[in-house]
């Protein structure tokens, strides 16, 4: 019996006949029946998801989802915000009240797993640090024996804190908020010692503090936050989406791609840059996307080094090195799998 066409086409060209089966999931054909984007944010984290004077939300995790909506929509502006508390993310996500969470969430085993939950690629690494102010004349995490320390509750900051103390005997008073700001305002009024949390977000919020040099971030750092965009269960091609857009905006940084250049490479001849900008293969179709998928991404908010440095580096207010988080061809960890 002769094979149909297809399955002939499939075994001779396997890429073009993937682009022709994928058809879009349950996530997919939801964002582009509504044509719009729902992302879970921050209610406020400075150089991560922070409304600007005009309203508009600034920060790496916001461009990482405006990367999303141009590779799915090809319009970044088509994304609406869902501010969320650190309580409220995971279940507006496990609900399906947002498509996608990109919110300084740290990629755990009980959130990967027994939350129906999936990670897609790590966008920034971070870990716990303290805040406090330079009077107190601390200078290590472990001289803060007796002291109150803001911290949200529900994040792993909480935990954190309680397995530090407990490993190190040190006793401690917790002063818990449900909000980054609210532990922030606490913290500023002298309801606290010391504030507790991701190393980088509180370096934003000193930067935004009345008198910055009068704050000590110290260099302890009591865990690892690797931080990643999240999912649901159940939609791998979502999940290949999400992931895959990631890594399109660090290939494009090792390739020298710009949001300003990227046009001027769409005559290159280099097999790599034309994987990714959509000339050849069918990358895109594969995961039901068009095959400038990765382009539109890269035009509307740039590499991964553009946004982490117009977000946290040191042109911003925050003024972070780029260190964990640079190419790994720089000594940082930031590598991705290739587009082939």
């Amino acid at each position: 019996m002769f094979k149909p066409a297809m399955a002939i086409l499939a075994l001779l060209l396997p890429g073009i006949a993937a682009a022709q089966m994928a058809s879009p999931g349950p996530t997919l054909a939801q964002v582009r029946a509504r044509d719009l984007l729902v992302c879970g944010t921050s209610t406020g984290a400075a150089g991560f998801s922070m409304p600007d004077s005009r309203g508009e939300y600034r920060g790496i995790d916001n461009d990482v989802c405006r990367a999303i909506t141009a590779a799915v929509l090809g319009d970044a502006a088509k994304v609406r915000w869902v501010p969320l508390t650190t309580q409220a993310r995971l279940p507006a996500l496990q609900s399906g009240q947002i498509d996608v969470l990109a919110r300084t969430v740290t990629w755990t085993h009980v959130r990967d797993t027994a939350n129906g939950l999936n990670f897609t690629a790590i966008s920034f690494y971070d870990g716990q640090g303290f805040m406090l102010r330079r009077s107190l004349g601390v200078t290590r995490a472990t001289q803060l024996a007796g002291a109150s320390i803001c911290v949200v509750a529900g994040s792993t900051n909480e935990l954190n804190l309680a397995d530090w103390a407990r490993t190190n005997n040190i006793q401690y008073s917790p002063v818990v908020f449900e909000q980054n700001d609210e532990a922030r305002r606490s913290y500023l009024a002298g309801r606290c010692d010391a504030y507790s949390t991701d190393a980088s977000q509180l370096a934003g919020l000193r930067a935004s503090f009345p008198n910055p040099a009068e704050h000590l971030i110290l260099d302890d750092i009591i865990s690892k936050e690797p931080h990643s965009p999240v999912v649901r269960h159940g939609d791998d091609q979502w999940f290949d989406i999400i992931r895959w857009t990631f890594f399109a905006l660090l290939t494009a940084e090792e390739l020298g791609i710009t949001q300003a250049n990227v046009d001027s490479f769409l005559t290159s001849q280099n097999p790599e840059i034309r994987r990714l900008l959509g000339m050849a293969g069918d990358h895109g179709p594969m995961m039901g996307l068009d095959r400038r998928w990765a382009y539109n991404a890269i035009r509307a908010v740039g590499n991964y080094g553009e946004i982490f440095e117009r977000n946290l580096g040191s042109g911003s207010p925050i003024g972070l090195q780029r260190g964990l988080n640079g190419l790994w061809t720089r000594g940082g960890l930031m590598y991705a799998p290739p587009i082939r």
